[in-house]
């Protein structure tokens, strides 16, 4: 049986949509509707849904940046008020939408496409869809400024030099910057930070997190061929998201 997980902080369209879908998908099941971006995150990676229809505009985290955190070989339907620009973008990239409010005509030929998708073998994300996400982010705006970030280590603030971090790793409230000696806490988001750093420097590997290329050792791949990233003089492994895995096959 398909499994489903739907992702809406307004509970009405939430319901609305899974009323749609038991219409148009009897079959399908939907095993979790979550409140925010950070649950819908969360319980993505515990139950591996077949299927995740993720709302673009939610608290904690976007739709957006929880596709780019899946590991798993769950698919995605973005559902969306977006303009005509950013729509471009989600057909250019074959990204699988579906338009705010829902309506039963465009949903059925989403799930048809949807589908005929899950009979076919799962394949990793290519560049260009993780572009397409970046893009639809933001993230592609970047504008090197940051020479220093103040950070707190317990009751004290530091000015750490941008090329002492060896990487920013957010959770719910606050990102770690760590540097090779130490661990300090900022409250700025890892998608507040990107577009101030440096892209010949610090690269996404994952949802959140940022790594900077200058302090990378290597990587390597468990029995499950994930991904993860090696820092020289730490001994702790970031896990790279599936979305960035291509970012290395040059390197």
């Amino acid at each position: 049986m398909t499994t489903a997980l739907i992702a809406d902080d307004e509970p009405h369209l939430a319901q609305y949509l899974k009323d749609q879908l038991a219409l148009l998908w009897p079959e399908l099941q939907i095993v979790h509707v979550a409140r925010n971006g950070v649950e819908a995150a969360a319980r993505i990676a515990e139950l591996q849904p077949d299927l995740a229809f993720l709302d673009i505009q939610m608290p904690g985290l976007t739709g957006l940046e929880v596709a780019q955190g899946i590991e798993g070989a769950t698919r995605v339907v973005f559902v969306t008020a977006y303009d005509e620009y950013a729509l471009e973008a989600f057909e250019h990239a074959a990204l699988d939408y579906v338009l705010k409010p829902v309506k039963a005509e465009r949903l059925a030929k989403a799930l048809a496409r949807v589908k005929a998708g899950l009979t076919a073998p799962a394949a990793e994300p290519d560049a260009a869809l993780a572009h397409a996400l970046q893009r639809l982010m933001g993230g592609t705006a970047a504008v090197p400024v940051l020479r220093y970030v103040r950070a707190s280590q317990g009751e004290l603030m530091h000015q750490i030099p941008i090329g002492e971090v060896l990487f920013f790793h957010a959770d719910e409230k606050y990102t770690c910057v760590q540097t090779a000696t130490a661990e300090y806490l900022i409250r700025t988001s890892i998608v507040e930070l990107l577009p101030q750093l440096d892209p010949a420097r610090f690269l996404q590997v994952h949802r959140a997190t940022l790594i900077n290329l200058d302090h990378l050792a290597g990587t390597r791949r468990d029995e499950a061929s994930r991904l993860f990233v090696r820092f020289r003089g730490l001994e702790r492994e970031l896990p790279v998201s599936r979305a960035y895995v291509h970012q290395f096959k040059a390197m």
